[in-house]
């Protein structure tokens, strides 16, 4: 192997995961892929993870595992902190350096706050931790809520989505279904019936990217199923009990879900490359960086060029297409012919929003699926992106068990940190701060009905 050719690829998502496995299975391709995890998280599900429908092992895979029959791809556990372009070498956390004769940085994204005051006393849900921490958060409410009842009167169970995207939408169908079915029969002494899930987004319809007969469905599903729609609102501040919006509305909360937007990995920074839109690093369309022959920059850590002029969306797909394109115009560098720009096929855009309801654009065209055909559409492009045969087997036997009994398996309250609260001092902190002029209290002691709140387009869709 000393003849062969060394590409260091950051990142064991679905673009460097991609790109490892296209280019082992070249004999003259020594590969070496970094990642600060020893697994890939299929980051779509986590979600579930959060609501108790999957296991933690179930949406995430070894990347030693994955590779295992590769010779010549080495795995290596450690966090990047630095790229010198160049020189296609890489800094870790450790000290060490790594160099290649080409470099793939794939090292993903990270929660875009966009600068809300408070931001830092929210739950992300962008890694397998933000699962499990939320998760814990989420029945740990419920359990100290259990214990002492009184707490409902300070938003102990309302629980409030910020981003009506997919992974908030998807959030948000799953907590209401959690709260509807599943947890009555294990909170037998408290009122689960007055928890509270809010979703909240500036723009005015749910599911934006999407066509407006969807926009119109899924609002109407999440509102069957009992969440409120807050549209046209944006987050103002977020403490550690309570959340303000931009019309000046406060809502008691314990657990705010960020699922707002996305932002290029620190790493980013760190790359000593031109950085624009979301701090994503542009390159051109072979995925290559300007100026810098042999590096590739892929998935959520690049901004893309689009054919309209604008760039890729961030998406599992284009980092998966993205992540097999790189290798091959590597190949074509080792060859000495001419790099290919990427062409991304788009196969459309999905999103489950209840147990029964999903919705579903294919192709470019975005044909529109709902419901039950989209939902069985849904389960099986994502038990196949697993990648897994046991975790996709575990993923099945768990969506059929929870279709079928409306229970869930994985409610485990592992992570006391998240779960913890000090409902004292949040007593002693409101008391002292007093009543802020400008807010107003939004419980369900409230004279004026909730419903009221809500903009003319959305009002709930009683079933």
């Amino acid at each position: 192997m000393t003849d062969s050719h060394h590409v260091v690829i950051v990142g064991g998502g679905f673009a460097g995961l991609a790109a490892a496995r296209r280019l082992a299975k070249r004999p003259d391709i020594r590969v070496t892929l970094i990642d600060k995890h020893n697994y890939r998280q299929f980051q779509a599900l986590l979600y579930q993870v959060a609501t108790g429908q999957l296991a933690s092992t179930d949406v995430a895979t070894s990347l030693r595992k994955q590779l295992r029959k590769h010779r010549n791809v080495a795995v290596k556990l450690g966090e990047v902190t630095a790229v010198d372009a160049a020189a296609k070498q890489v800094t870790l956390a450790s000290g060490e350096t790594i160099q290649g004769d080409f470099l793939v940085v794939a090292a993903g994204s990270q929660p875009n706050f966009f600068h809300t005051p408070g931001a830092e006393h929210s739950f992300p849900l962008y890694s397998l931790e933000d699962a499990q921490r939320l998760r814990s958060r989420i029945l740990g409410l419920f359990e100290a809520a259990d214990r002492d009842p009184s707490l409902l009167d300070r938003g102990a169970l309302n629980f409030v989505i910020v981003g009506a995207g997919p992974t908030g939408t998807e959030t948000a169908g799953a907590l209401s279904e959690l709260i509807r079915d599943v947890l009555p029969d294990q909170y037998q002494d408290l009122a689960v019936h007055q928890a509270r899930v809010i979703l909240v987004d500036l723009a005015p319809t749910v599911l934006p990217p999407y066509s407006g007969k969807t926009h119109q469905y899924a609002a109407k599903v999440l509102q069957r199923d009992g969440v409120e729609l807050r549209l046209g609102t944006s987050v103002k501040q977020i403490h550690k009990d309570r959340v303000v919006l931009s019309d000046a509305t406060t809502i008691p909360t314990h657990c705010v879900i960020w699922s707002g937007g996305i932002m290029a990995a620190p790493l980013a920074a760190n790359a000593g490359l031109p950085q624009g839109r979301g701090g994503r690093i542009d390159v051109q369309p072979d995925l290559s960086v300007p100026g810098r022959p042999g590096v590739y920059v892929l998935g959520d850590l690049a901004n893309i060029p689009a054919p309209d002029g604008g760039s890729l969306p961030q998406l599992g797909s284009v980092a998966l297409q993205s992540g097999r394109w790189a290798a091959r115009n590597i190949e074509a560098q080792i060859k000495g012919t001419p790099l290919k720009p990427f062409r991304y096929h788009d196969r459309g855009v999905m999103a489950m929003i209840g147990r029964n309801a999903a919705a579903a654009e294919l192709g470019r065209r975005r044909y529109q699926l709902h419901g039950r055909i989209a939902r069985a559409l849904w389960l099986g492009v994502h038990a196949w992106l697993l990648g897994d045969a046991r975790a996709h087997v575990a993923a099945v036997i768990n969506w059929t068990w929870d279709r079928v009994t409306n229970s869930r398996g994985a409610q485990l309250l592992d992570r006391p940190d998240a779960a913890r609260i000090d409902w004292d001092q949040d007593r002693d902190h409101a008391a002292a701060a007093g009543p802020d002029p400008e807010d107003h209290l939004d419980t369900r002691d409230r004279a004026v009905s909730r419903d009221a709140s809500l903009p003319p387009v959305i009002q709930p869709v009683r079933s």
